[in-house]
Formats: structure tokens, sequence, C-alpha cells
């Protein structure tokens, strides 16, 4: 019956690949299993005063029930794993693999004398595909467009973002070993390991999202995992700009300076859309220009024809082998670019940044976490400090002046939405001191009872600095745009 993808009853049984092997039997895992701690005794939430006991007993039945098909899971990947022929998965399609799980688990369930209902089995024969083609329990939340970040505290806790909020959830893994298991899959699909002596790592998925893990030792109770999704849709200015993000008239500025090549440093905090910040403003760039980008991780979704992408490469088993971004830089520079744009300046890449910024490769852009423009400046100087140079501060801070001329400082409100809340100048240098001019600002007005903030974007009043250099590259921006509201 399952000819195509099950192994031949002759042909010897293959080892199943690291990616794919079951976490342990239903009695090992119990065996494995820590210790239950004593329950402790707490105060009962407000909610919890009163509540009937049939409810409990509700809710209890149902985590049994839980466990139950969790452990049938267990059992049935072993089952699929002896049955399936792993080597014919590649070319198989998605449907007929999906139709051979179901034959198998079926065969599988009767010989177990297991009755399940029609939405069990469904739930089940799906999470079976995801254990043994995807990501397990998390392929869920990556299929989910409404969820930005899956982040992991053991097996047993997995939070999710939805607009800027974290909740929990109610998906776990089997335990430590399952989730190591899922960690392993994903890290040796780019060439990478984790394990007691690397027990931490940056990758991609195969969908772009971003991925860090950190594994026992180091995390003390269970492996910690984060991802940072892939958008799909790629959000351009107008999108932005109707999310609420900044306004048509910031918009049309930036537009301006993108196009004139000013070198622009967005600047923010963990999770205030840098990088979407980024993507949107390199929209602007002419379709002529050669653009390199140099990341850590690749994320940047840059619509150019002319696109050469980089990424750093952390050093192998031996300690050889690494090219950082310092490395990708310097050979950028030999690679005839228009513009370098850099995901993420944060070491003594920044040295080779500013030189290139300060020698012909105007209109160049990275990000950099800061809480503000001025804070932006300051983190500049001290990245430099640590690469090691000698330079006098006022050597530095010119450096900065000549180089930086556009500071974009976006940031994640306490209600979880993000605002582009200042538009920086720098003008130059007075006397030791860099001299800034803020164009745009967010203006806090008071909180909604629904806890959303309410605020404004404003001009401040002051003109541009480069009103002139616009002008003579074609972009001559009305008066109006640079007049706050009352």
């Amino acid at each position: 019956m399952f000819s195509r993808y099950k192994k031949t009853s002759d042909a010897p049984a293959k080892p199943a690949p690291a990616a794919v092997v079951a976490s342990a039997t239903p009695a090992a895992a119990r065996a494995a299993a820590p210790e239950k701690r004593p329950a402790v005794q707490m105060r009962p939430a407000p909610g919890a005063i009163g509540r009937p006991a049939a409810e409990a007993v509700a809710v209890d039945k149902e985590q049994k029930r839980k466990d139950r098909l969790m452990e049938l899971k267990v059992e049935l990947h072993k089952k699929l794993l002896e049955n399936l022929n792993l080597a014919a998965l590649e070319s198989a399609s998605e449907a007929n693999l999906k139709a051979e799980i179901a034959a198998i688990v079926a065969e599988a369930l009767d010989e177990m004398s297991v009755a399940l209902n029609k939405d069990d089995r469904v739930a089940l024969n799906q999470e079976l595909y995801d254990e043994v083609m995807g990501l397990g329990p998390l392929e869920t939340l990556l299929k989910d467009e409404s969820v930005n970040d899956i982040l992991v505290n053991g097996p047993k806790r997995i939070f999710i973002e939805r607009a800027g909020k974290l909740t929990l959830t109610d998906i776990t893994f089997k335990d430590e070993r399952h989730l190591l298991r899922i960690i392993d899959k994903i890290v040796s699909a780019v060439g990478r390991r984790v394990d007691e002596s690397n027990p931490y790592c940056d990758a991609r998925l195969a969908d772009g999202s971003r991925f860090n893990c950190m594994v026992p030792p180091v995390a003390v109770d269970g492996s910690l995992v984060s991802i940072r999704k892939f958008k799909k849709e790629k959000l351009g200015v107008s999108d932005l700009v109707k999310f609420g993000a900044f306004t048509e008239e910031m918009a049309a500025y930036l537009q301006a300076a993108v196009s004139t090549r000013l070198n622009v440093i967005v600047s923010g905090g963990t999770g205030s859309g840098k990088t979407t910040t980024l993507n949107a403003l390199s929209s602007f760039i002419d379709n002529t220009e050669r653009v390199l980008t140099i990341e850590d991780t690749a994320e940047l979704q840059l619509q150019q024809i002319h696109v050469g992408r980089m990424e750093s490469r952390p050093p192998n088993v031996e300690g050889k082998g690494a090219v950082t971004q310092r490395d990708c830089l310097r050979n950028a520079l030999r690679m005839r670019p228009d513009r370098i744009i850099v995901g993420e300046t944060r070491g003594e890449e920044v040295i080779d940044m500013l030189q290139a910024m300060n020698t012909g490769h105007d209109g160049s852009m990275t990000t950099i976490h800061a809480n503000s423009a001025r804070d932006a400046v300051s983190r500049l100087e001290n990245m430099i400090a640590m690469a090691g140079i000698e330079m006098p501060l006022k050597a530095v801070r010119s450096q900065i002046s000549s180089a930086v001329n556009l500071v974009v400082q976006a940031s994640r409100l306490q209600d979880g939405s993000r605002r582009m809340t200042s538009i920086t100048e720098i003008t130059g240098m007075e006397g030791e001191v860099i001299s800034m001019q803020e164009i745009f600002r967010y203006e806090r007005l008071g909180l909604a009872g629904d806890g959303k903030i309410i605020g404004r974007f404003n001009a401040t009043g002051v003109r541009s600095h480069y009103s002139e250099r616009f002008r003579q590259w074609g972009f001559d921006l009305p008066a109006s745009i640079y007049e706050p509201i009352a």
C-alpha cells in the first residue's frame, strides 16, 4: 500500500538522520523526566476565589488528554521513522506525504487499539508531518502571519509577540531533548553547530527569519530560542505611513535625503523597527546604483536590480575560518560600490564604515542600538575607542560629523506601537562638540483608556541644513513641511 515512501521489508533499515531522530520512547521519556517539585501553596488569584470545582476538573482532564496525545505522537513518530523511506522524502509532494503519514498512523493506531476522534486525528497527522518535514511545534507559529516574534524559554514555555504584546501560548515541546533536536535541525541546515563547547548560535531559517539560540549549561532552565519572523510582504514607505510610523511630510524629507545621497544612521532599541525602517529607506535608492549589503544574519530585502549581499561567518570547530563584518566591509570597498549598507554596526567595523562614508561612498546607511540621536553619536565614539584606535576625542568627533549626515530614531512605545520619534541632522562641529538640529519629532500628548498612546508628529520649525543640496538635486521641498503645528 505504501510502496512509494515506505521501506521495503527486505531492505536494511537506514539509520535516521540526527534532524529527525525520535526524542525518546514514552517509557524512556518518563524515566528521563526530572522529578516534580512539591507544589508551593500560594494565595489564590482574585478571579479564582469561588471557582467551581467542576472547572478545575475539566482543566485537569484537558491536560491529561494533551499529555496522552503527546505520548502518542512520540510513539507514532518512532513508527514513522521505522516505516518511511527517508531517502525518498526529498522528491515527495506535500499532499502525497501527508496521505502516506495518515495511512501509517491509521494502521499504527489500529495495532495499538487506540481510538481518536476526527479532530484529534487530523491534528496528530499535521503535527507528525511538521516533525518529519518541519520544525515540530514551532511550525504552527511560523505559519501565523500575525506573530512577529517567537520566544522559547525551555520546552514548556513558548511566548509570542502580537502587535507589540507578549503572550504565553499553550504549545509545548515533549521535553528538553525534543527542543534540542529541533534546534539542531535548524542550525545544521545552515552549516553551524550547537553543543556544550559552543552553546549559542545565530542562524536564519529557510524563509529568512532570524534565529538565535542558547543551550545548557549556559541556559539554566532549558534551551532559550528567539525567532524574529521574516515578513513575506515587504513594507514600503507608503505602508509605514499608513500604519502611522511617520507622516507623508517626513517621508518626502527622507526621500530627498536618501536620493541626494546623505549618509544615514537608523538608531533605536531592540525590536523598534530599525531593519524595517532601513528597508523602507532603501526603496529610494536608484536602480542605476551598485549597492553592497553586509550583515551578520541576512535580513535586508532590497528591491534594486544591482545588489550584492554579504554575510559574516563564525569560526569553525577549530576556531578558524571566521569572517567578520569588518572583513566583508574592507573587501566591499574594493568592489566598486556606490553605496554600502551595513545591517548593524556594533564593533570595530565602525571605523571602516565611517571612512567609507568619508571617501566617496555617499548615501551609505547602517543601524545602531541607541536611545536618541545624541546617544547614537556617543556610541559611535565608544565603538571607535573599543576598536583600539588611538585618536584624540576632537579628531574622532570631526570624523563622525563629516561622515554622518542624518540620524533617524525609531522607538517601540509602551503600547507596542513603533514610531519614528525623531529625525536629526548633524551639521558639523562647534568647538569640540558635534552640532545637531532636530527637524521632526513625535510628541506624546497622553494615554487613552485602552492603554494606547495619544501623540502626533510635528516639525520643529528648523529648516533643513541640506535644503540647498535638495534643491540642486531636484527636490525642492516646500517650506510648509518645516512649519510646526500650533
